[in-house]
Formats: C-alpha cells, structure tokens, sequence
C-alpha cells in the first residue's frame, strides 16, 4: 500500500497521472485495487488537488468491484470534492461519479443529493456554465 501512496502522490505529476490511469485500466479488468479504498479516501484531502482528484477517480475506477458498500462506507469523504475550490477537480469528479452510477445503482440517492449541493456561483463565469453542463449530464443519469 505504501508503494501505491508514493505512486499517486509522486512530485512528478506525469509520472503519477500516468500511474493512475494504468490503476484505473487494470481496475476495469479486475478487483486488484479494491482493497485500496481506503488508502484512496485518505488522499482525498491532500494538499495537492491532483492527488485529490486522482484519488476520488480511483474510488469511483472500483465501482463495479465494490459489491460490499466499500465506496458508500467513504462516499462523505468524497463529496467535499464536489464543491473544491478548484473547478477542474469538480469537473473530473462529477465525470468519474458516472461510473459509479452505473455499477452501483443503489448509491443514486447520495449522488443527486451531493450534486445538488454544489455552489457553482462560486466559480468563474468561464467555467460554471461548464460545471452546470457536467452536473446535468449526469442528472441524466440518475
């Protein structure tokens, strides 16, 4: 676990982005990572918003895996994502909460009422209309 957290939290970004991607890959294909929760939602409040945010994308990665409530037991550390100061990270967050609406259906109720949570006043004119296209795309699916 510790040579994962030093992965992801790598102070060469490409590095550690392209560590993340492969995790999500192979999490597609398997539940090798599942067990990893944990070690994920303790990165979600890092300083950093792309440790954060690739930590959030690989809680959602297991979804199809997580047949046990593993992301419902840590979907509160989750939602302060939604509404982070940094607009790319609720962007990215509400793309990889589709994968979780997909496998994880029963988790719906949690998702809307997080979604509805989000202040996009708070972010720049260029980008809430953005963050307000990604919150209805993925009412859709709800």
């Amino acid at each position: 676990m510790e040579y994962i957290r030093e992965r992801l939290t790598d102070k060469n970004d490409k590095a550690a982005c392209d560590f993340a991607r492969q995790m999500a890959v192979e999490s597609a294909e398997s539940d090798k990572y599942l067990e990893s929760i944990p070690l994920f939602a303790s990165l979600l409040q890092d300083r950093s918003s792309y440790v954060r945010t690739r930590a959030f994308g690989l809680i959602c990665s297991q979804a199809r895996w997580a047949n046990d409530g593993q992301i419902d037991a840590v979907f509160d550390q989750m939602v302060p994502l939604l509404n982070d100061p940094k607009p790319t990270v609720v962007r990215q967050s509400l793309a990889a909460l589709h994968e979780v609406l997909l496998y994880r259906p029963e988790m719906s109720d949690r998702i809307e009422e997080a979604v509805a949570g989000i202040d996009v006043s708070k972010y720049k004119d260029s980008m809430s209309p953005l963050i307000t296209k990604d919150i209805e795309a993925l009412k859709k699916e709800l």
